[in-house]
């Protein structure tokens, strides 16, 4: 068997006949952007459910989209047991020693068995290890798990971080995401708060508003110390003493201090950032697969975290342009508890605004249970797919029938339930139907052999086996992040500085020499940590002074504009050079770029310093004044403004999109443009496909009457001989001359029967070539456009957007103090050495 590798076409199976209890011939295609309309799995516990789900979410990856999967019971993580060489030793530490137990076996024994079991069964579905190396190629596999350092720690902080949306514009947006973040958290100190009637939720919800608004980030510390000391003065008509009392707010802030008391919030609170752009996307814009493990959550705290994510998935939505293309999925592998019929967790609203407003985004949502009777079907109309697989008990059937009677109902469309009904009852393990408001009926088939090995939920130790690799790499590599677009060039290094001596008042100089003291924003402390890491030594401090040491520094604000491109864009240039020695120039092309915030430059220095001798090449107004014009021409020369750029897209990065955010976009459009590509060559091929098996099937009614007619043939030959036999037995000479006659006539029709079997059974051969000569060439085409729109993400170029000379204005050239600490150490040797190293 060959799989029909199909562009955006999640392979899930092959169609299976329910009376005959076998497969069919045809393969079970569904299309990737079906899922922005949603889809719902049911099904019992050995059903085949998970196995369903893993082989869609495999086929996701393939398809470069990436995912966010919600994993309660640890099945999920399945994911990363793949094994393209399938050797008995691969799946040897991932076996269940149990399993292998009841089997009567050893351990190797019971590895060697799965291997060959997997092998054999990727082996019936068409699939073999290259198609698992894609898998694995395709996408990187991260385990988070928030609140243990098993996996990928997940740190919630940054869920109180005020979210980059305006305030004019995303009002209601943020508001609902202040509600289910207080929600949330109220929901961990045991507190169900109703957001119209509960004091608690109102008073947290005004708090968060208020520091949001002037976009001011918040923790649970300052959230603490707000509860006592409310920014907020008035909530409605009351102020806030009236409203809830100091005393009762004391009691709150001590239940939330409880929290952050306890040594296991420390887990909480370390790890990567609840960044969903990351999460999504590697550092080097690759689809992450991203499995959020909870198994080892209580239920308040995977409540917690559940609506934590959600929001933040919700507000990352909202700032993505729209598309038709799939661009990720979340999938939520049992959602018992969080959607329910009755009732309004934390987690009910961010998965109903998800459900009603996601497609038009790109993002699917896929949830299932083995619970159809907790699901708000009526918060389900949006679903467009459900899969539905064996059930245990009538009442599930009937309860997931009234559902889906509804939801069809609501889509405007009908449902058949006898007919619904009647195959839901015999549905078996691995065998589901198909229920898809983008097809014309129901289908039921059979799964496809996931590629993942099926062990079962993975434990909190097996977990951090799987991540120990990656954790050093997402934790902290020490790798640098991508430079934004338009960033300037990196900085030249800092000049170096002698050891000699200095005065310990600044020099006099004429009141209108321009003077700026640069912060010293690096300890004596850090600076003997540095001088010792890059001594690889460790020293004894004996005497340390801040020594101020005169430079030039020229202020500038560049204009970089370019209409075609669409920059308009201004550019803060501070740069800092040594002062010229005698009558020369100051070497501008050998100069620093600061990167200062010009508020934390000072007009006086700090105590206690010592200052160097200013050259008089620097120590009058005048002279400083005249080098403004050569540091604008170096500017207007060799300054830049770099711009990414996509011949094959088309596609310019925006201002501060950095190289990943870029090929992120990139990749977006490709898919796009891919998919509308792949969309006309579907309706080219499958027009003329559609015709050859229209004459196909006419040919094939053709050759069953042609057969007929044929054995008809034959039977009446067979009795015009006995006849001829039986006339020339009795004598009957002319009876039996008239019966050869009628025999010979009757022969050739039987001859010219077979030649038109013959013909028919040619010419459907025919057709069935040419049927297989078209979909393989319509295969060939549709690999060469994934081929080619893949390439084209790649093909990114710097463009160099220049100023015009007018538009490099240096608003000021001043004496800058660089301030440098001046260290006498010792190292384990007993040998003394005087160092300077710079303090900004």
């Amino acid at each position: 068997m060959t799989i029909p590798e199909r562009l955006g076409a999640f392979y899930l199976g092959k169609e299976y006949d329910l009376k005959a209890g076998q497969l069919k011939d045809a393969v079970v295609m569904y299309d990737a952007r079906d899922l922005t309309t949603h889809a719902i799995c049911v099904g019992m516990t050995g059903s085949g459910k998970t196995g369903l789900c893993l082989g869609l979410l495999e086929e996701a990856a393939i398809d470069k989209v990436p995912a966010i999967m919600i994993d309660p019971k640890g099945d999920i993580t399945n994911l990363l047991l793949t094994f393209p060489d399938l050797r008995p030793e691969d799946f040897r530490p991932w076996v269940n020693v149990d399993d292998a137990r009841r089997k009567d076996m050893t351990v190797e024994e019971y590895a060697a068995k799965q291997a060959e079991t997997w092998a054999k069964g990727l082996a019936d579905w068409g699939q073999g290890p290259e198609r698992i190396r894609l898998l694995k190629e395709s996408a990187d596999f991260v385990i988070y798990t928030p609140g243990s350092d098993s996996g990928i720690p997940v740190s919630i902080l940054s869920s109180f971080a005020a979210p980059k949306l305006s305030w004019d514009d995303e009002q209601e947006a943020l508001r609902e995401r202040i509600s289910g973040t207080v929600s949330a958290l109220l929901g961990l100190v045991g507190i169900e708060a109703d957001p119209v009637r509960s004091r608690e939720h109102i008073l947290l919800a005004n708090i968060l508003e208020y520091y949001w608004r002037q976009g001011q980030d918040v923790d649970l510390a300052k959230l603490i110390t707000a509860i006592q000391n409310p920014p907020v003065r008035q909530l409605g008509v009351f102020d806030v003493d009236t409203f809830y009392p100091q005393k009762d707010r004391f009691a709150l802030a001590m239940m939330l201090n409880n929290i952050i008391a306890a040594p296991s919030f420390a887990a909480w609170i370390q790890g990567v950032p609840l960044d969903i752009d990351h999460i999504l996307y590697g550092g080097d814009g690759r689809p992450n697969m991203s499995i959020f493990y909870i198994a080892h959550l209580t239920d308040a705290e995977r409540m917690f975290f559940v609506t934590l994510l959600l929001e933040s998935l919700i507000t990352w939505m909202r700032a993505q342009p729209g598309t038709t293309s799939l661009r990720a999925l979340l999938y939520m592998d049992e959602v018992f508890g969080y959607f329910p019929p009755l009732g309004e967790p934390p987690s009910k609203r961010p998965l109903l605004t998800l459900l009603k407003q996601a497609r038009a985004f790109g993002l699917g949502v896929m949830l299932t249970t083995q619970n159809p009777a907790d699901l708000d079907y009526k918060g389900l109309t949006n679903a467009g797919t459900w899969f539905i697989g064996k059930l245990q008990a009538e009442r599930d059937k009937a309860r997931l029938l009234d559902g889906l009677e509804g939801v069809t109902a609501s889509a405007g469309g009908g449902l058949n339930r006898q007919q619904i009904d009647q195959l839901i009852s015999g549905l078996g393990n691995r065998v589901f139907l198909l229920h898809n408001v983008n097809q014309k009926g129901p289908i039921i088939f059979q799964t496809r052999w996931a590629m993942s090995y099926l062990r079962g939920p993975l434990t909190r130790s097996q977990v951090r086996e799987l991540m120990a690799p990656l954790r050093p790499q997402i934790l902290g590599s020490g790798k640098a992040q991508p430079a934004a677009a338009g960033a300037p060039p990196a900085a030249a290094a800092a000049p170096a500085v002698s050891a000699v001596s200095a005065a310990a008042a600044p020099p006099t100089l004429p009141p209108d020499v321009p003077q700026i003291f640069l912060p010293a924003q690096r300890s004596a402390q850090q600076a003997v940590r540095e001088l010792e890491d890059r001594l690889q030594v460790s020293l004894e401090v004996k005497e340390r002074t801040l020594r101020y040491v005169p430079r030039v520094l020229g202020l500038a604000t560049m204009h970089f504009l370019d209409a075609k491109r669409n920059v308009d864009e201004r550019r803060d240039v501070q740069v800092l050079a040594e002062p010229p020695s005698g009558a020369g120039l100051v070497r501008w092309d050998q100069a620093e770029l600061l990167s200062l915030d010009e508020r934390d430059l000072m007009d006086q220095p700090e105590a206690d310093a010592r200052f160097d001798e200013v050259p008089a090449s620097v120590n009058s107004a005048k002279k400083l004044s005249a080098l403004a014009s050569d540091l604008q021409d170096h500017l207007y020369r060799s300054q830049t403004y770099t711009l990414l750029y996509n011949p094959v897209l088309k596609l310019y990065a925006e201002p501060g999109e950095d190289a990943r955010a870029f090929k992120i976009r990139c990749q977006q459009a490709a898919r796009e443009q891919r998919d509308a590509e792949v969309d006309k060559l579907a309706a080219k091929y499958e027009s003329q496909i559609a015709k050859l098996e229209e004459r196909l099937q006419r040919e094939t009614l053709e050759l069953e009457k042609d057969r007929a007619t044929h054995t008809s043939r034959k039977q009446q030959e067979m009795l015009n001989v006995g006849d001829t036999v039986l006339g020339m037995f009795l004598g009957q000479r002319r009876r039996a001359t008239s019966v050869l006659s009628s025999a010979s006539q009757k022969r050739q029709m039987t001859e010219k029967a077979k030649l038109e079997i013959q013909e028919s059974e040619q010419l459907i051969a025919q057709l069935q070539k040419q049927i297989a000569d078209l979909q393989k060439e319509m295969e060939t085409a549709a690999a060469e456009i994934e081929a080619r729109w893949t390439a084209a993400t790649e093909q990114v170029e710097e463009v160099l957007v220049r100023p015009r000379k007018t538009d490099v204005k240096v608003h000021r050239v001043a004496l800058a103090w660089t301030p440098f600490w001046e260290l006498a150490v010792v190292d384990r040797s007993g040998q003394q050495r005087n160092e300077v190293v710079r303090a900004v």
